[in-house]
């Protein structure tokens, strides 16, 4: 593509937005995360990408929706990595699959299954979405300190919600309901749409990521008879990856 001065998607200039990023997938979402930051403004919003920039411990903090699924996710990171920003902490939800993964618990993914389509632009099936080490264990620290219920593991990412949630009305039904038993054989805690883009992405742009989700519910345990609510209340989550970016700040100044 040819330079310009602003990003293509997201609208904005180097200066608008900082080093370290919270990525929500619904804009809907930003202006509740922002409010943890100090001063936050709205800085632009340009189709599923709204983006507002405060500070934590004094430095620049943006939070920047995504939009739902891993082709928005990249461009995101993408565009962002060309503004400056080089850390991303993805906060969003999920729907649990292992039965110790409950309602309103927070999931911290240390790696992503591959089943979208976005990666394999820029990477073979061969080499594991894998979330960043310092990121991840921020994220750990950050639940235990804030005592929240939490989990960390794999999760699976896919293209489609509806594949995952009414596989039998699909031709490939077949397909999808046997990797989904695989999934859960293999303990795999959650299922949700953007992190093994975002992972990929990171790896091949050098960059740092991690993610952590707020458990809206669990189709398995529901399956299984346990009890099961729905929960749409992600302050735990917003929590834990606003108080991970503090300790990422803390980490990077060698404090």
């Amino acid at each position: 593509m040819q330079a310009r001065e602003r990003a293509f998607h997201l609208n904005m200039v180097p200066g608008d937005v900082g080093r370290y990023c919270i990525l929500p997938g619904d804009p809907g979402r930003c202006g509740k995360i922002a409010a943890w930051l100090d001063g936050a403004e709205r800085v632009m919003s340009n189709r599923e990408f709204t983006t507002y920039t405060g500070t934590l411990l004094g430095e620049k903090v943006s939070v920047v929706s995504t939009g739902i699924g891993g082709p928005s996710a990249a461009i995101a990171m993408e565009e962002l990595i060309q503004l400056g920003a080089d850390t991303f902490v993805r906060v969003g939800t999920c729907g649990g699959m292992a039965l110790k993964v409950q309602s309103d618990d927070v999931v911290i993914a240390t790696g992503a299954v591959r089943m979208e389509g976005t990666s394999r632009e820029y990477a073979p099936l061969e080499f594991p979405a894998v979330a960043d080490l310092q990121v991840t264990n921020a994220l750990v620290r950050a639940a235990r300190t804030l005592d929240k219920p939490w989990h960390a593991g794999v999760v699976q990412c896919k293209d489609s919600f509806y594949g995952q949630h009414s596989p039998q009305t699909m031709p490939v039904r077949d397909e999808l309901e046997s990797k989904w038993q695989a999934w859960l054989d293999l303990g795999v805690l959650a299922s949700e749409m953007e992190s093994a883009a975002l992972f990929t992405v990171a790896a091949a742009r050098g960059v740092r990521c991690g993610s952590c989700f707020h458990v809206i519910w669990n189709q398995e345990r529901e399956r299984a008879g346990l009890d099961v609510k729905e929960s749409h209340d992600l302050d735990a989550a917003i929590q834990v990856g606003v108080e991970a970016v503090k300790y990422l700040i803390q980490e990077d100044r060698g404090a």
